[in-house]
């Protein structure tokens, strides 16, 4: 009896214990690792996060009928979802619409993974660039909203052209500057790297350095990948814009031409039935010059400007994909060498110490 009695203890402990780290999970906080580098500087591929839940209120998970811990897949299996997806929630999130900050670094779900439930979706983390109500524009790589400028320089690296004297650059020497991205260019003595402000002064005082100019693309370039993939929008990733990210409760005129920018809200995110008939739009089967917006909306951007897959490519992030914001970096491991150095100079560091 003694011995059952201890089982059924240790039973009790180990189900308390599992209990409290999933609520604990779900409701508070939850680490997450930096797998690319379209953060750089400010995360770093190796880095592992705490996010913040409370900071935009708590999400109730969307798909109750899922294997705690296992995201997306179960352990040791390629294609066994770790979910079912007979039940689904609808979006409830505790304290109201989360309450995002400009330049916040957040993580979500990607919003264009369809084939699986949102809370399911794979996890991205970028800075939040627009909120909700903001007007948006990119010119030459950096933010404006509402018409001005809302970047952090700082913090934002772009492709830049290297020219030298013919004269190869060290490796070492970059390694120590901390330029980890970059390549020879066709011709000769000439490179491009991925360089932040810091960085960009450190190479201009290596020997043999002739100029350096950032890969900027021309202004009204197209590249027909870029949202909301229309010729009507001559956008590209350093000139992007103007526009209009969406507030709940706000209305836009809708027309042929402005229609792509925001039919994918009205279709996928908010599901509405959404036909265009002879040049008319019709939604729900009603005659439709206007559409007022049922959630708020966000403009995530990567602060790797140039390598980064972000709002500029597949479009605005609904509020029901937030999960929340990043805080502290727990730990850090250099993953770019075979010995998987510890970097510890970034461990226990807030997101705002990192430069």
């Amino acid at each position: 009896m003694k011995k059952k009695s201890a089982i059924i203890e240790w039973i009790k402990a180990i189900l308390f214990a599992f209990l409290t780290i999933l609520l604990f999970r779900t409701f508070f906080f939850e680490p997450f690792t930096i797998p690319s580098s379209s953060m750089e500087k400010t995360l770093l591929t190796g880095d592992y996060v705490i996010v913040n839940k409370m900071s935009y209120g708590p999400r109730i998970p969307l798909t109750p009928l899922s294997f705690p811990f296992f995201h997306q897949t179960l352990p040791f299996t390629e294609n066994t979802n770790s979910y079912w997806d007979l039940l689904q929630i609808p979006y409830l999130r505790l304290f109201g619409s989360p309450n995002i900050k400009h330049n916040d670094i957040v993580v979500f779900n990607w919003p264009i993974e369809d084939e699986r439930p949102v809370d399911q979706r794979t996890f991205y983390i970028k800075r939040c660039v627009g909120i909700a109500g903001d007007t948006l524009e990119v010119r030459e790589g950096q933010v404006y909203i509402n018409g001005k400028y809302n970047d952090h320089p700082e913090e934002i690296q772009f492709d830049y052209k290297i020219k030298t004297d013919g004269d190869s650059l060290n490796n070492d020497s970059l390694k120590l500057a901390g330029i980890t991205e970059g390549n020879h260019m066709q011709k000769k003595g000439e490179y491009w790297f991925t360089l932040n402000l810091d960085n960009l002064e450190k190479i201009k005082k290596f020997p043999h350095i002739i100029s350096a100019e950032p890969l900027i693309d021309r202004n009204g370039a197209y590249n027909d990948y870029m949202f909301p993939e229309n010729e009507h929008f001559l956008w590209n990733v350093d000139f992007f814009g103007p526009i209009y990210i969406p507030k709940a409760g706000d209305s836009v005129n809708l027309t042929k031409d402005s229609l792509p920018l925001y039919e994918r809200i009205i279709k996928v995110y908010e599901k509405n039935d959404l036909r265009v008939r002879n040049d008319s739009i019709f939604i729900n089967e009603k005659y439709a010059t206007s559409y007022t917006f049922k959630m708020n909306y966000f403009f995530m951007m990567g602060d790797n400007r140039h390598n980064s897959a972000d709002s500029r490519f597949w479009g605005f992030v609904p509020e029901d994909h937030i999960v929340g914001k990043t805080v502290l970096i727990l730990m850090s491991i250099d993953k770019s060498d075979e010995k998987n150095t510890l970097r510890h100079d970034r461990w226990f560091k807030t997101v705002h110490e990192t430069k």
